[in-house]
């Protein structure tokens, strides 16, 4: 079910042996630019309106009642709560650690340089709910955003037939959870539009107001409503398809390394699960154990499609040092390292958008309960970019506090600069308060 390729005795280029699956948001962006329109001209009407067209249901209105909220909470079944309050509380721990220190820094008499960080002031936060339920989303995404000291924050999570047209109730159970009560039944390209631009009622009251950012996982159309989007909103990043890397040696479980694989695998047909390893052993033992337990689990032709895409398979090379190249040159989102001495293996990785260390640090620990984030970047793009954390939420601003003994000091190198970038206007700014 899972192709291996031996690549032992050959030249590797890190970089083409990892092919992926492909995801035309530009493609994509034509597509959803009449969604973005219709948003803007026809207010809630029209996200209702798409949302009966997409979702196949009309909600009764726009924003959740705070009544739908209270009752899903006390709905929600016992064991669920406490998985999500333990979440929740791990999550706050990990996050309210990444808030930066601001500084003041002294550069002479007169001459001070404050960074400060501020957050974002709104935010619309994406919660799928297309192939599964994900209250997990939930957590990932408020939380940091609160740890930030985001002062307005709005839920947006697609409505769902079986529920009258509101959005699942496990969603709605995490939001009260949260204590976000500013909740929208709105989907897909429909719902960035509705953050982006902001909605009015019929009568012209306003609904939703627009936010300065929106983040969150979603299809293809969320991620191209998004490109669209941007500079009239931030964005966290354009989600692709999830993926998972696993890099082993011999001494890794093939039952846990499959089991692992198969994990992803469910969420997307086009899910990448990957194995680098310097085992051929394991390789093959590996296989044996996808085919022993892909067969009657839930989401099997799901996981069977994934699995046997181009954009998964076993690549077996000679050294580890070949084995983290590729793993470095792939930036997978999630990485699991099982091998001797994983923690120092997985100091060595550059690109990933989380590392798991060892046998019992397993991906799906991270998806819920590990305390980290699972909005991760996708596609390659963890060579460049984080995955959401407090800092995504927050702003670096400087405040430049100069007096007349400090500016003086400087005026004759100002001017200096201003004249050879050929902006003398510059430089007679500075030099005027000193005639």
């Amino acid at each position: 079910m899972l192709s291996i390729t031996d690549l032992r005795g050959h030249d590797v280029d890190p970089a083409t042996v990892l092919p992926r699956a492909e995801l035309d948001v530009a493609g994509a962006v034509p597509r959803v630019l009449p969604i973005l329109d219709e948003v803007r001209s026809g207010g809630a009407s029209a996200v209702l309106d798409l949302g009966e067209r997409f979702d196949g249901i009309r909600p009764p209105s726009l924003r959740v009642p705070a009544p739908a909220l209270a009752e899903a909470l006390e709905a929600l079944d016992p064991e669920v709560r406490s998985a999500l309050e333990e979440s929740i509380a791990r999550a706050r721990t990990v996050h309210a650690a990444q808030l930066p220190p601001g500084s003041e820094v002294d550069l002479g008499e007169g001459a001070i340089v404050e960074n400060r960080w501020v957050p974002v002031g709104r935010v619309g936060l994406y919660v799928p709910g297309g192939r599964a339920v994900y209250p997990s989303s939930v957590v990932m995404n408020v939380v940091p955003a609160q740890a930030a000291g985001v002062p307005s924050l709005a839920v947006a999570s697609p409505p769902q037939k079986d529920f009258g047209g509101l959005p699942h109730p496990v969603i709605l159970a995490a939001c009260a959870l949260l204590g976000v009560d500013e909740v929208y039944a709105a989907g897909g390209a429909q719902a960035v539009a509705m953050f982006a631009y902001g909605v009015n009622d019929d009568d012209g009251t306003r609904l939703c107001a627009p936010v300065d950012m929106v983040t969150g996982p979603g299809n293809i159309y969320v991620a191209a409503a998004k490109r669209a989007l941007l500079g009239t909103i931030g964005i966290d990043a354009e989600a692709g398809p999830t993926e998972i890397a696993v890099l082993a040696d011999a001494t890794a479980d093939a039952e846990w390394v499959a089991a692992d694989l198969i994990s992803q695998a469910e969420h997307d047909p086009m899910a990448g699960s990957v194995l680098i390893t310097t085992s051929p052993e394991l390789a093959r033992d590996v296989v044996a154990q996808v085919q022993e337990q892909v067969p009657g689990s839930f989401h099997e032709e799901q996981v069977r499609q994934a699995l046997t895409g181009p954009q998964s398979g076993i690549l077996v090379v000679d050294t580890l040092a070949t084995a983290i190249a590729v793993a470095d040159a792939y930036a997978a989102e999630h990485l699991e390292v099982h091998t001797v001495d994983a923690l120092a293996t997985a100091r060595r990785i550059r690109n990933a958008g989380a590392v798991f260390v060892g046998p019992y640090s397993p991906v799906p620990l991270g998806d819920y309960s590990s305390g980290s984030n699972h909005v991760l970047p996708t596609g390659g793009s963890a060579r460049y970019s984080s995955g959401l954390n407090t800092v995504s939420f927050l702003r670096l601003q400087q405040l430049i506090r100069y007096s007349e003994t400090g500016l003086k000091e400087l005026a004759s190198n100002i001017s200096a600069l201003a004249g050879a970038e050929g902006l003398p206007a510059h430089g007679e700014a500075v030099a005027r308060r000193f005639r």
